[in-house]
């Protein structure tokens, strides 16, 4: 989630944190460790007001193409999440919901999953919906209300996304991603640090 967020164009932690849910102590966590694994980047831009400097954080190629087959998966995972409610199988439905509980924060943050489908997913499973999950629902409903007032068609999902390249920012292109292993990143296949996120 958290690098969602920044490929969105979310760059502070404070952003993030009003995004994602989490709180901030996990989320500066969360970057360090991203850092590390160069998924994202690190940089400086001047602020408007006074000239100072404000750090930004940045997706790196090698994010990209990560979250993106991470995205890719947990879109698998909802088509057959949908086609088992579909044909009203709940066992199966129930089956998919224990092995991808975790990722579901993810995939309604995202925008893999609709909010109205996991609420009535979970409706027809009898199961309640945790506190994040709950977070979820309850800004996009608010949001979705605040924009039927103003008559926007925006939607939550639809902030601009920062560019998937980074060689034209300068904060990526000193690291050479060549040597990096992107299955190595046990997190983002239910191995490893990220599968709570």
């Amino acid at each position: 989630m958290v690098l969602d967020a920044i490929s969105k164009g979310l760059t502070s932690v404070h952003k993030i944190t009003c995004a994602t849910k989490l709180d901030n102590e996990e989320i500066e966590s969360i970057i360090i460790e991203l850092l590390t694994q160069r998924l994202i980047v690190k940089g400086e831009r001047k602020a408007f007001i006074f000239g100072k400097k404000k750090t930004e954080l940045r997706i790196t190629e090698v994010g990209s193409k990560l979250l993106n087959a991470k995205k890719q998966e947990l879109d698998q995972k909802r088509q057959e999440m949908q086609e088992a409610y579909d044909n009203g199988d709940g066992a199966h439905l129930h089956s998919y919901m224990d092995a991808n509980r975790m990722w579901i924060p993810m995939m309604l943050f995202s925008g893999v999953m609709d909010m109205m489908f996991f609420a009535s997913m979970m409706s027809f499973m009898g199961l309640g919906i945790n506190s994040i999950e709950s977070q979820f629902i309850e800004t996009d409903s608010n949001h979705h209300n605040a924009e039927a007032s103003a008559g926007s068609t925006h939607s939550f999902h639809d902030q601009s996304a920062a560019s998937n390249d980074d060689s034209s920012t300068g904060d990526g292109s000193g690291h050479d991603n060549s040597g990096v292993d992107s299955g190595g990143f046990d997190g983002f296949d239910g191995g490893g640090g990220f599968d709570s996120f």
